[in-house]
């Protein structure tokens, strides 16, 4: 074996397959992370179905720019009604100040109206860091069979305006409608936008 060819597996150990897992047409990273009321959730748990998962921090302007204004809120719901699995992640690490315990984090999306199926306490932020994931909120869509379908922001109205959420081009919804009418999702990948995780 050549030098260089030695050096793939050390590089990919240094800076960690995650990286490279978490790219639209890769297989979405495993995860078991516990819920607000401490049951714990598991990717594999929801194989043969869509999976919305949302990096979300309600300390964050651009988080609550999308609760505000009802827009996570609609989608939550609308994808809900055609059976889409919707899993909000909150990776913001325990020893960081802006870390929710799984209680306020319930009562936080509870008094937002949040429809998702779960919402996930990343304490460690290891599923975080298993996916890249780089902001909040960031999006990713995961098809029936495991892959990553779509990687990136909600849309591209990068402010903390509630009121762009209403016209902006919403990412997440068009790659829902091509995804689950069995179409190739067109744009699989846009550069998220938000404040940084806390890790």
């Amino acid at each position: 074996m050549s030098h260089s060819l030695r050096l793939i597996p050390l590089l990919f150990a240094l800076f960690g397959g995650a990286a490279f897992a978490a790219t639209p047409g890769s297989a979405a990273p495993d995860f078991s992370i516990s819920d607000t009321a401490g049951k714990p959730v598991k990717l594999e748990d929801f194989k043969g179905k869509f999976v919305v998962l949302e990096w979300t921090n309600p300390e964050c302007p651009f988080v609550q720019k999308h609760y505000v204004s009802q827009n996570m809120q609609d989608l939550q719901k609308e994808w809900a009604a055609k059976d889409v699995v919707w899993l909000s992640i909150n990776s913001t690490n325990q020893s960081s100040s802006e870390f929710k315990t799984p209680q306020q984090m319930s009562e936080w999306m509870k008094a937002k109206g949040a429809a998702q199926k779960a919402t996930l306490i990343d304490a460690t932020s290891t599923t975080g860091k298993a996916y890249s994931a780089k902001t909040t909120p960031q999006m990713f869509l995961i098809e029936p069979a495991g892959k990553i379908l779509y990687n990136g922001a909600i849309d591209d109205k990068r402010s903390t305006n509630p009121a762009d959420a209403k016209t902006a081009k919403n990412y997440v919804r068009a790659a829902l409608t091509e995804a689950t009418a069995g179409k190739p999702v067109t744009m699989a990948s846009t550069t998220p936008y938000g404040c940084t995780v806390k890790y």
